[in-house]
């Protein structure tokens, strides 16, 4: 399939845009409700190729970033009963295939590398007042977190746990492309 099919977007090395992208989830509390979090110390590189099938990408996600909102939550999220930050500061995705609308890739957490598919959309080409060129993409796609070790939980007196295994992942990215 010919990157035509993504229109606007043209071959080489493009740059995640930090201060225009989230990498976001969100996973069910109390088996009722969802706490919603982010990561807010992105970067990566993403190389289109002649193809879609010889385009791809990288991104390292420092799991320090992780926010929610809530400071005790997101110091337990970072300590060993989650992303062990000390042992493990990055989280990393490393694309595997991607066909206009699946992105399938490697993504390690806590040292553990495991397969993910995303569901994409293409967002277009922009260009900014300063003449930079833009990509957007969003994404999304569930996990998982045991199958990384993130195994922490409390069982709730009337039955179910405190936080569900399942976990969605949402992204959105802006992507600066590079001369």
């Amino acid at each position: 399939m010919s990157t035509a099919t993504l229109t606007g977007l043209s071959t080489g090395t493009w740059t995640i845009d930090p201060s225009h992208s989230e990498v976001g989830f969100s996973v069910r509390h109390l088996m009722v409700s969802k706490v919603r979090g982010s990561f807010t110390d992105v970067s990566g590189t993403v190389v289109v190729g002649e193809t879609l099938a010889d385009s791809t990408a990288e991104v390292v996600i420092k799991t320090a970033s992780v926010a929610t909102g809530t400071a005790d939550r997101d110091g337990h999220l970072r300590s060993a009963d989650f992303f062990d930050v000390e042992n493990h500061p990055d989280m990393t995705f490393r694309s595997t295939s991607f066909d206009g609308s699946t992105l399938t890739g490697d993504l390690t957490i806590k040292g553990v590398t495991k397969p993910v598919t995303l569901d994409v959309e293409f967002g277009g080409v922009a260009t900014d007042p300063w003449g930079n060129e833009k990509a957007a993409f969003e994404a999304e796609g569930d996990i998982d977190r045991t199958d990384w070790g993130l195994t922490w939980n409390a069982a709730l007196e009337k039955g179910g746990v405190l936080v569900s295994e399942k976990i969605k992942i949402v992204i959105d990215v802006q992507l600066a492309k590079q001369a």
